[in-house]
């Protein structure tokens, strides 16, 4: 997936949990429960459904790296396997 796909997929979870959450409103580069007003509740079913949407892991020790737009698709490009190094 390319960064803007995985944006795309983001911002599309984000909708579906937070259904008030405008996507072209969101900003990159600002922390989305400040910019969202999303609770804790909210965020943990956001990042499940991250989980079960992109294929991968993220656990809570994580989560503080999931700040932002920018934030999550940088994480998620560096816990994705490669394309090489998918299991077979």
């Amino acid at each position: 997936m390319t960064r803007a796909e995985i944006a795309q997929t983001v911002l599309e979870t984000l909708a579906e949990i937070a259904p008030e959450v405008d996507p072209s409103e969101v900003a990159s580069d600002v922390d989305l429960r400040d910019q969202l007003d999303i609770d804790s509740m909210d965020f943990l079913n956001f990042v499940i459904a991250l989980h079960e949407r992109l294929d991968v892991d993220i656990p809570e020790r994580d989560y503080p790296q999931l700040g932002t737009l920018d934030a999550i698709v940088d994480y998620v490009v560096r816990s994705s396997p490669q394309p090489d190094q998918r299991p077979r």
